[in-house]
């Protein structure tokens, strides 16, 4: 920053002589300045106000722009937010969803291995049944077969058999 001429001639310059060890060198004295203010000094003054009034407008529109950057991060923020969220709520009911459908599926295919395993069991109770059925068919086969045999035996025994005498006595007769 560039000190106006009056405030300059206020301040000392330090010499050579004057580099002792007095506490007394670091304090400006207004007294010895005040005399050697230009005439002007009302200008000078005006200046100084200018320049702070300068300084403090540049302030004024750093803290505007800055808290308008901090408005528009905020707002950035705030819609980053929102939209992160709403992608969470459908993910959130696609998941939903999907798991629904895997517990109906689910639910489905356990009702239709109950139905499958309920068939199964009623054509192994049939086939089964069948087997006994075929069985007591084969039983009754067999008996009839052997009782036709029998039949068949007491047939050529008795009828053929007494032929046999009738034919033997007749011809002797």
């Amino acid at each position: 920053m560039v000190l106006p001429d009056w405030l300059r001639e206020c301040i000392p310059s330090p010499t050579e002589d004057e580099s002792s060890n007095d506490p007394r060198e670091n304090v400006l004295s207004f007294r010895r300045a005040t005399a050697n203010w230009p005439r002007h000094h009302g200008e000078s003054a005006l200046d100084l106000v200018y320049q702070a009034a300068e300084v403090v407008a540049d302030i004024e529109d750093r803290a505007h722009d800055t808290e308008a950057r901090a408005h528009s991060l905020c707002k950035s923020a705030h819609e980053k937010l929102q939209l992160a969220q709403t992608r969470a709520e459908s993910a959130e009911s696609a998941r939903r969803a999907a798991l629904n459908e895997a517990n109906s599926k689910l639910h489905s295919a356990s009702r239709a291995l109950k139905q499958a395993q309920s068939r199964i069991s009623a054509a192994e109770a049939q086939v089964f049944a069948a087997e006994q059925r075929a069985i007591a068919a084969e039983s009754r086969a067999r008996e009839a077969e052997q009782a036709l045999a029998r039949i068949e035996e007491a047939i050529r025994t008795r009828l053929l058999g007494a032929s046999r005498d009738f034919g033997s006595s007749a011809a002797a007769a």
